[in-house]
């Protein structure tokens, strides 16, 4: 090759190895312009602050909790815990109060107040709430406004699946996500609540109820169906196992929806089961005969003479049907004679009538995993007005679970157990107390059954489930004053009465009298209601009818 070519050749060579380390230098310059560039820029937003770091730092610590699941005996969900978008602001980058406010009460009414105004004119503040647990639909149509210094964060949000089923046995909610009522308050006091800082699942064990969420749905048709057949202005009714105290179904109505707080708030929807005491009439006197027959005083067959009135001071009592005739102890307690069950409590005395109501729970408030019942009335003194008057179900006021557990432990053998929400395991039978012999629960619930057979119960009858029960008719005394208008009508039924599974207490407040029926006693209202809810209940719950 010749010298001329050999040096072009090298010359090339040199002009490629000077383009390459000018391109080498060039990337270089370039990536360290940019890493100066973001550098500069992260020390000018350490010294004057950017908005969204300023509000990530200001932004409050959550309030919000998760809670467990709420699942029935059977593992259908009662409640749960869904992610919800809550809407805030940064006050400090709402350009436009008034602009603000006027695009959000398109979809959000009423959130122009004089509070919201402050707080979102305020731009030292740097986090405002302005409505918390939005649906997806609504916060997509607050996004799609596109409004300066406003964002969303996921919560917890409590959610009932079946609406309003047992909505007084699950309770409610606040605004955090807290507890205030019912299973629910219970939850929290079992420490199975956790603080966190967006929404996230609840790893805690579900907690499940005795209700059965069938027996539920029927126990609250049934009952709604009375409230509207007999006119009544309210009603209760509870399903009792009456060895182990599970609730299989309660219900208050009218009832109330436990994700709608203006309902929870409402008097006229409040849990009267356990939230009211009242006075209950001839279904006490199963309580006054038991005592009786436990103190072995009496026999179903002894004789009492109710044949007169029977005075006390000022006071005479007598009976709804009166009879000519004096009548057994077991005709007292199916004719539901008010001078019967008071001469038989004068024979028994104060002190072991007390005695057994206070061994019944009939005292003292009952707490249970839905709250508290309260403070039961009981005669400031007990003289012998008073002692007459409380052996037939007056002068004496009690919640109707409370007298619903008292009624099992007359018909289960004697043991008084105390009523639970929840599933109870084996350990219960621990808690089971004898009240009164096997001998006295067994002659109650023979005259029960007479009762049903031949008394007032008779509308209660079921065919093949052999129902026993008690009537009661009492004047009701609202806000403390009786009109001679109202009354409460209840029964109080066990099923089937030769071995007792469930007993069924239900009340109806206020009932009006049916032009197709005889007055507006129990009898003819409170019980072919319980008829009706043991035939739908009874299958459900797995109590087999047989033959009569």
């Amino acid at each position: 090759m010749p010298q001329s070519e050999n040096r072009d050749q090298r010359s090339d060579e040199a002009r490629q190895l000077r383009s390459s380390a000018a391109r080498a230098m060039l990337v270089g310059g370039t990536i360290l312009f940019a890493f100066a560039a973001v550098s500069a820029q992260l020390v000018r937003l350490a010294a004057r602050g950017q908005d969204k770091i300023e509000l990530a730092a200001a932004a409050p610590l959550t309030t919000a909790y998760s809670r467990p699941d709420i699942v029935d005996r059977n593992g259908r969900l009662l409640a749960t815990d869904v992610a919800a978008p809550s809407l805030f602001a940064d006050p400090k980058n709402v350009p436009s109060v008034d602009e603000t406010l006027e695009a959000l009460a398109t979809y959000l009414p009423g959130i122009d107040t004089p509070a919201m105004r402050r707080n979102l004119g305020d731009k030292t503040r740097r986090f405002v709430w302005i409505r918390r647990r939005l649906s997806t639909a609504l916060a997509e149509k607050i996004h799609n406004l596109g409004l300066p210094g406003l964002a969303f964060r996921d919560e917890p949000a409590r959610t009932y699946p079946l609406g309003r089923l047992a909505g007084h046995v699950l309770g409610r909610v606040d605004i955090d996500n807290q507890g205030t009522s019912g299973v629910e308050q219970f939850i929290n006091e079992r420490a199975g609540v956790v603080r966190v800082a967006a929404a996230r699942i609840n790893t805690q064990a579900p907690v499940r109820l005795a209700i059965d969420a069938a027996a539920q749905h029927g126990l609250e048709s049934e009952l709604a169906a009375a409230l509207k057949r007999y006119q009544a202005s309210a009603a209760t009714a509870v399903v009792m196992d009456v060895a182990t105290g599970e609730i299989a179904a309660s219900a208050s109505l009218p009832g109330v929806d436990p994700a709608a707080t203006d309902e929870v708030m409402d008097r006229a929807r409040r849990n009267r089961l356990i939230g009211d005491a009242f006075e209950f009439g001839s279904v006490f006197k199963m309580v006054t005969i038991a005592a009786v027959l436990d103190a072995g005083i009496a026999s179903p067959e002894t004789i009492v003479d109710v044949t007169q009135p029977l005075r006390v001071g000022k006071y005479t009592i007598t009976d709804f049907h009166p009879s000519r005739r004096p009548l057994t102890v077991a005709e007292v307690f199916t004719h539901s004679s008010n001078v019967g069950a008071g001469r038989l409590a004068l024979t028994l005395g104060p002190e072991r009538q007390q005695k057994l109501l206070a061994e019944l729970g009939l005292t003292e408030p009952l707490k249970t995993e839905a709250g508290t019942t309260v403070a039961p009335k009981t005669p400031v003194r007990w003289g012998k007005a008073a002692h007459i008057t409380v052996a037939y179900g007056h002068g004496i006021a009690v919640t109707p679970l409370q007298f619903a557990a008292a009624a099992a432990a007359l018909v289960n053998g004697g043991s008084f157990v105390t009523p639970t929400f929840l599933v109870r395991d084996e350990a219960a039978f621990q808690w089971r107390r004898q009240v009164v012999k096997p001998e006295t629960s067994a002659a109650i619930r023979t005259m029960m059954r007479e009762n049903v057979l031949h008394g007032s119960g008779r509308r209660a009858e079921v065919k093949g489930y052999r129902v026993g029960g008690k009537t009661g008719t009492a004047d009701w005394a609202r806000d403390g004053q009786y009109d001679g208008k109202a009354v409460i009508n209840s029964f109080l039924a066990a099923f089937p009465i030769d071995a007792p599974r469930y007993v069924v207490f239900v009340t109806l407040f206020d009932p009006k009298p049916q032009p197709s029926l005889h007055g507006r006693t129990a009898a003819v209202n409170a019980a072919p209601t319980i008829s009706r809810i043991i035939a739908r209940l009874a299958p459900v719950l797995g109590v087999v009818p047989k033959p009569d």
